[in-house]
């Protein structure tokens, strides 16, 4: 046997092992966290939604009407989210996909947050964007910002996990649609999960960390967030 074809063999032996790994791994979590029982009578979840028998499915499972309404942006942030998930559109259920319809009003903000679970592909259907995400840290130690003014058309990725955020700088309202790479993408709203966690992030944590007078900590977590 030649050394060309012993080495054709090893390659070709790698590429099934590799193969093998990668449709042996886990699937994806769709919710936080879902802690083991031995036993079944202790509680019974699964990684997602049940599955309706499938001789009882309707075209109504495949169907969510009314996307096309406005969000109410009357709020202190001037901006609205409309998610279409598995939770309200039963037919998404282990398709790993879902959606979102983002209302912002003239200089509102969808504040910074990031979804653990889902690549976000914003689209802006109405109005002008600023929106941008943050990397994880680099080998320097910072963390950057990329950041882009969207117009009617745009597309913009925010990578799973990374805190992103958009603001409406243009006078009129503005719409995105939003696909997501999971059915339960899961929202983390940065400030809210800092200063609003209950029972609350000791104020001394929190004090170091934003390197904020234990006053001013203080009033923050006495805040509602959104």
């Amino acid at each position: 046997m030649s050394p060309n074809t012993n080495i054709i063999i090893s390659y070709i032996s790698v590429l099934v092992v590799a193969s093998y790994v990668a449709y042996a791994t886990d699937p994806n979590q769709l919710q936080d966290f879902c802690v083991g029982v031995n036993n079944p009578i202790d509680g019974l979840f699964v990684n997602g939604l049940f599955c309706k028998n499938p001789m009882e499915v309707t075209v109504d499972d495949f169907l969510f009407q009314g996307l096309n309404i406005p969000g109410n942006t009357d709020n202190q942030v001037g901006s609205n989210v409309t998610r279409v998930t598995a939770e309200n559109l039963p037919g998404l259920n282990t398709l790993g996909i879902s959606l979102a319809r983002i209302d912002v009003a003239p200089y509102g903000v969808n504040t910074p947050h990031h979804h653990p679970r889902a690549t976000e592909v914003l689209t802006v259907l109405e109005g002008t964007f600023y929106a941008g995400f943050v990397t994880s840290n680099q080998p320097n130690g910072n963390n950057k910002l990329f950041s882009k003014i969207l117009y009617k058309g745009d597309v913009f990725i925010f990578p799973q996990g990374l805190i992103h955020f958009e603001t409406n700088i243009g006078r009129t309202p503005a719409v995105a649609l939003s696909p997501f790479s999971s059915q339960n993408l899961g929202v983390v709203t940065t400030a809210a999960a800092t200063f609003g966690a209950s029972p609350p992030i000791p104020v001394d944590v929190l004090s170091r960390a934003f390197q904020l007078s234990p006053v001013i900590v203080r009033n923050l977590q006495s805040r509602r967030f959104q």
